[in-house]
This record gives C-alpha cells, structure tokens and sequence, in this order.
C-alpha cells in the first residue's frame, strides 16, 4: 500500500477535516438560572400620614420602536396585555414590601401621584424580559432611571416545577428594592413635603385660580412648594373628597386588574413556554447555521486549493472530499436558517393564540359599566371630567377664603 506524500496541502486539509468534524457535532447547550432577590423592608416603621402612595402608569409595550426587520417579530395584542400585566405585578412586588402606602396601577400616565413609576418593555419573549425604569415624585425629582435585563431558567417552565414565583420575579423585585433604597435616603420632612406637593397638584387641576399660586415649577419641571393653603379651607376639603372619590375609581380598576392578570397568567405563562423554547432554538439554530456557513466556506476553499495545488492525486482526492463537505455544511447552514423561519411563524400563531384569550374584561360600578380595553384611557379621562363637574356643583358659590395661605412650614396639610 502507498503511504500518501507528506505535504503542506496534505497537512492542512487532514487538520480542517478534523476540526470541521469536532465543530459539526458540537450541541449548543444554554443553561441560565433566576435567583430571586428577597424585598427589601423599611428601616423603620412609619405612621401611615408618612407613607408615600405610588402609582404605577400602564407601560409603554414599546411596540412602535420594533424593527420589522428583527428575527423574533413581537404582537400587538400579546405586548398591549404585557402592559397591564406587568405593571401589576411590580405593584404587587412593592406592596408586600411594606414600604409604601397604597401601591395603585393607573391607566393614565399623567395622574398625580406621591411617587410615579413609568416603565417601556424594551424585549420581551419566554427566555428575556428587559424593562426600561423612570420614577419621580410629585416633586418632579427624579428617584430611578435604569433598564432592567433578566432571563427565565428553563426550570420555570416544567410541568413537574412548582412555581412560587413569576419566571420573571427577579426584575420586580429588584425595582421595588432599588425605590425603597432611593427612599431610605429622603428625610421625614421631605416625605411630607411630597404628600402636600401630591395633594396641591391635584387641587390646582380642579382650582387653577384658587390653588394655582401655591407651587412654582422650573423649566426642568421640578415643582417648589410655595405656601400652604389657610386651615379649614373649605374648597381644598371639597377637592380632598373629589380626591377620595379617584382613589376609590382606581382602587376599582384595581380590582380588575388583579384579575385581569389571574385570568391572563395560564395562557400567558403557555405562550412564554412556548415562546421560551422558540427563543433558545432559534438561538442556537441561528448558532449553528453561522458556523456551518463559515466552516462550509473554509472546507470548500481549502478544498479547492488542495485540489489545485496537490501533489498526489490522494491529496487531490481529500481536496474533493473537502469541497464536497464544505457544500453539505453550507447546504445545512441554509436549512437550518429555512428552519428558523419555520419557529418564527410558529410564534407568530402562539400570539394569535394568546389575543383570543385576552379579550376586553368588564368592570361594574356604581352608576355605570366600564369596558376596559383599548379605551381604557378614554374611560378614565371621561371619569375625570365628571369628577371636575362634581366638583363644580358642590363647591358652588363657594368664595376664595380672606385669610393669606401660610408659609411653608407652618402647618401640616391634612392627609
């Protein structure tokens, strides 16, 4: 038997041949974990007067900064209902940790409150959720602004896990800890200073000319509290009613939301199985698509060289054998691309699945019937306007009060 020539050529095709056949049976494998941080606790206990109330507006579902082109396409009705859904369970996260008061999810992102949250889902699918964070009190002073990354672990979608918590329970509870943190920094005075800033804002929507000279806003949009309205004001007490009356409106659609994401959760937490397991096989599809291209380029150029320059005709014949699979690794490239689309569309149909089951709910209240929806907006802002004709009826031929508003510090302002 003939020994084959030793030779560069020779060489350099068994090595790529080598290597190609340890990199073609390589498996991606992708293994991530979720550890949940515990809620952070206050300090120290506080009476209720000094607990700051929050509202966390619907989320941005960030649906019109999406490239069409992206791989992973997102829907609509799947990003509108995350956007409810997520928010709520940030309240909830920050409810249970004792820190504030009450915790409400609002539909309208320009409601006054103690502490305003506002959130865009930036990426969402079953293996990576990433949330973009602002909040401000009714200051206008800024307390977080920071994007949050996290990934599911594949534990959280087996059948034979108990799951305690949200398979993304680590992004919430790290926003509520990092509010309580920004909160332990401010003094006593300054968390009534925004409970009396939050209850000023709201009067001076409803009295501009009675209230409107109580507080100074700078043209970077944090507000100065001037003065304190005079004791027993007799409009502000109207107003702090008309008050109560939006908090109990919200507190009702709170309700709803609660159960809005009760009855979401099952067939959300399938589609992000679902759409986990779409997500890591596209991932490493695309992987090993790109590496059989590129190895399938190598192989067929190295192969053609071989087959040009070889010494031998055995040499020449590992040249063929080298081109012929570098071909067969291109071809699989492109299946496994071909492949990937075919996960793509079946996400889209897990979407179109997930829309049926998160139709409009239906909200009773006292004198009306409320469809929450797309419009649920629109139904908050028409709330609004019958609270600002409420307001007008009972206040009336009510005059502005002779006595001067106090200065700053002369008195609290009633809870």
């Amino acid at each position: 038997m003939d020994h084959l020539p030793a030779s560069p050529w020779r060489a350099s095709i068994l090595g790529l041949l080598c290597l190609l056949t340890l990199l073609a049976g390589c498996v991606s494998n992708t293994v991530k974990t979720t550890s949940v941080p515990p809620l952070a606790a206050p300090s120290q206990a506080l009476p209720d007067s000094q607990l700051l109330d929050v509202g966390i507006a619907i989320f941005d579902p960030g649906i019109d900064d999406h490239d069409v082109d992206e791989e992973i396409p997102i829907y609509p009705e799947v990003r509108r209902a995350e956007s409810r859904f997520m928010p709520n369970q940030l309240a909830q996260a920050m409810q249970q940790s004792g820190a504030w008061g009450a915790v409400r999810v609002v539909p309208d992102p320009e409601r006054v409150s103690d502490l305003s949250v506002h959130g865009k889902i930036v990426h969402s699918d079953g293996e990576q959720l990433t949330l973009a964070i602002q909040a401000r009190d009714s200051r206008g002073h800024q307390w977080l602004e920071k994007t949050y990354t996290g990934h599911a672990s594949s534990y959280a979608y087996k059948a034979n896990t108990v799951n305690t918590y949200d398979p993304f329970q680590a992004i919430y509870h790290t926003i509520a800890n990092d509010l309580v943190a920004a909160q332990e920094k401010l003094p006593l005075a300054e968390r009534d200073t925004i409970r009396t800033t939050t209850e000023l804002r709201f009067a001076g929507e409803f009295a501009p000319d009675a209230f409107g000279n109580y507080l100074k806003e700078d043209k970077d949009g944090e507000i100065e509290l001037l003065r304190l309205p005079a004791q027993g004001d007799p409009m502000l007490e109207r107003i702090d009613q008309i008050r109560e009356r939006d908090h109990a409106y919200v507190d009702t659609m709170q309700e709803h939301y609660n159960q809005f994401g009760e009855q979401m959760y099952a067939p959300y937490q399938e589609w992000r199985k679902q759409s986990y397991q779409e997500a890591i096989a596209m991932q490493e599809l695309k992987a090993e698509s790109q590496r059989n291209l590129i190895l399938g380029a190598v192989a067929v150029a190295a192969g053609i060289a071989g087959v040009a320059g070889g010494e031998s005709s055995s040499t020449r014949a590992m040249g063929n054998i080298a081109v012929i699979g570098g071909g067969y690794l291109i071809k699989s490239g492109l299946d496994k691309r071909n492949e990937a689309q075919i996960h793509v569309e079946a996400l889209e149909e897990l979407g179109t699945s997930l829309e049926a089951e998160i139709t409009p709910q239906v909200i009773e209240l006292e004198d009306r019937s409320i469809t929450l929806s797309g419009s649920v907006e629109d139904q908050y802002a028409q709330w609004r306007s019958l609270l600002a004709e409420i307001y007008a009826t009972e206040v009336g031929a009510l005059e502005l009060p002779d006595t001067e508003p106090d200065a700053v510090g002369a008195h609290s302002v009633s809870d």
